[in-house]
């Protein structure tokens, strides 16, 4: 399979999605030589079994993880989850699966690896005096608190810690369940170490459903902005992605209803299809905008150069060409008019280094 083609041909034989998932099946893993064939591809979607989430033990011995990327906000970064059950079709973190041996597809959302040590590894983390006091992105690959969050309170966990540490955080998601911590990230932001980015793509509940199946729908994003603004806890918005010839017209309305909701910034991000994600999105749109499949494409393709993704830095969440000049101003002038501003500087002045074996303020959950 080519890592970036330029032509995504349409499937001979597009499989519906089972109900509440994004991916109709498991694409092969690009590193994997052998490839699995379903065993009930002939049944009718009604006949096949509902693929079941697992969740697996995560047994890794660090938990914050770093990056050197010049076009993303923060240096560190900790994922509670690997794999997400939001099930969102476009997630560029779908190929990160493919390093542990899953698929980017149906594993992705339905193989969720738990790391269940990581409210002690982060406490452990912040008692090294090689740990040098800055914002922590929580988080930055997967969504924090995806449904199996509610159950097993690891990223509130995670939570607590900062808090007590008084560590800045930046935390990014697009599940209202955020507003359960709203104890712990007022506490924080009150010595100016919290703000909150609740990732939008759509106003549409019924396009947002089918492109996020098991996420919160954009109403109850748009009070959780609400509520968190009541709390005293900076919140801004992350439109992501912006998909061309889908979703791009919707930015002056998402602007305006995020403002309206108490949000003090907003940024935007365009469609990423690294990998195998290309194949996969490229399947959603035939199952479910078919008529607006080649749009999408070919706009993505003359803010790419040709191809349906570019990796540089500079150009990967913007693009370039007329298209994305476009979305560029379409975006800045809504910005200005809705008085929207920049997130506000977190400190790391009050930061104070935890004691290790003090015992957890919450149970395992599991």
């Amino acid at each position: 399979m080519s890592q970036d083609p330029q032509h995504v041909p349409r499937p001979e034989s597009s499989r519906q999605a089972p109900r509440g998932r994004g991916a109709a099946g498991n694409p092969r893993n690009r590193f994997e030589r052998v490839e699995l064939e379903p065993f009930d591809e002939d049944l009718a979607p009604e006949e096949r079994p509902a693929p079941e989430t697992l969740f697996l033990r995560d047994a890794s011995k660090s938990i914050i993880s770093y990056n050197d990327s010049p076009d993303v906000g923060f240096n560190a970064s900790l994922n509670p989850y690997r794999g997400c059950e939001h099930g969102c079709s476009y997630c560029y973190a779908r190929p990160t699966h493919e390093y542990l041996g899953f698929s980017a597809g149906l594993d992705f959302e339905t193989r969720i690896l738990v790391k269940e040590d990581a409210p002690r590894l982060l406490r452990e983390a912040l008692a090294s005096p090689r740990w040098k006091p800055q914002a922590l992105a929580l988080s930055g690959v997967t969504d924090p608190y995806q449904p199996i969050e509610r159950r097993l309170q690891l990223t509130r966990r995670c939570l607590a810690v900062l808090a007590e540490c008084l560590n800045p955080v930046v935390m990014i998601t697009k599940n209202a369940q955020i507003t359960r911590d709203l104890d712990l990230l007022a506490e924080l932001a009150r010595r100016g170490c919290a703000n909150v980015n609740i990732t939008i793509t759509t106003l549409d509940a019924e396009l947002a459903r089918r492109l996020e199946p098991r996420t919160s729908t954009p109403r109850a994003r748009l009070e959780a902005i609400c509520r968190l603004r009541e709390a005293g806890v900076p919140v801004g918005v992350l439109i992501a992605p912006v998909i061309p010839g889908l979703t791009d017209h919707e930015l002056p309305a998402i602007v305006k209803a995020v403002a309206d909701a108490g949000a003090g910034w907003a940024r935007y991000i365009l469609l990423r299809l690294p990998h195998g994600l290309k194949e996969l999105f490229s399947d959603w749109l035939e199952r479910n905008e078919p008529l607006k499949r080649d749009k999408v494409l070919g706009r993505l393709r003359a803010m790419r150069g040709g191809k349906l993704y570019d990796s540089r830095f500079a150009t990967r969440g913007r693009g370039e060409g007329s298209w994305a000049d476009q979305i560029e101003t379409l975006f800045r002038v809504a910005h200005r008019r809705a008085g929207l501003g920049d997130p506000p500087a977190l400190s790391c002045d009050a930061f104070r280094r935890p004691v290790v074996g003090q015992m957890e303020l919450f149970g395992s959950g599991w």
